[in-house]
């Protein structure tokens, strides 16, 4: 998948600048895409020349003037091309942490340890910030209000995808934990 799909499915929110979606991302399509503000601008200007977004300035006083940006017709068209094309191989996990922890028997065990405990709390806030997102998509409706009323729902079923992504990082992160206090307990009794 390229980063402009992603920028395509963010940008059917609505108009948005560069800073909002570089901000945006992170509610919106950070729970299976993450880029960068520069990644974000060059790919923009990119979609721009090839006709698939538009931007219009906005004067600002005291500030830079801003460009909003929309998806156009082509757009919209490349996004309905987009999800009509088949499945690639699904996702390979590429993930530092979990090196470490292959690493673990020869390497250094409590930095080992560090690391798990603090992709918890990483995890932790992440739920947290997803439940907020969770609570102003629902807006004080339930989820089958919400996917009866809603104008669209594919933000909120990649949301508790999401969700559910990080609950699996503490829940394995717990386990993992745990085994390596067992180990611990099991080699200082052998010793």
């Amino acid at each position: 998948m390229a980063l402009r799909n992603a920028v395509m499915a963010a940008l059917l929110e609505g108009e948005a600048s560069g800073y909002d979606l570089a901000k945006g991302f992170d509610a919106t399509v950070a729970n299976f895409w993450m880029s960068t503000p520069q990644q974000l601008y060059r790919e923009l200007e990119r979609m721009e020349a090839e006709g698939l977004v538009t931007a219009r300035v906005v004067e600002q006083e005291r500030r830079p003037n801003k460009r909003l940006f929309s998806l156009t017709a082509a757009g919209r068209e490349a996004v309905r091309a987009y999800t009509a094309e088949p499945l690639g191989r699904p996702a390979v996990i590429r993930d530092e942490l979990l090196v470490k922890v292959q690493c673990l028997d020869a390497g250094d065990r409590e930095a080992v340890r560090t690391a798990i405990t603090e992709r918890m709390e990483w995890a932790t806030a992440k739920l947290a910030r997803y439940e907020r997102l969770r609570q102003r998509l629902l807006d004080g409706r339930s989820e089958e209000a919400y996917f009866a009323e809603a104008a669209r729902i594919g933000p909120y079923l990649t949301l508790l995808r999401g969700m559910s992504f990080e609950r699996e990082n503490l829940r394995w992160g717990d386990m993992a934990l745990r085994m390596l206090d067992q180990r611990a307990t099991s080699l200082r009794v052998d010793s």
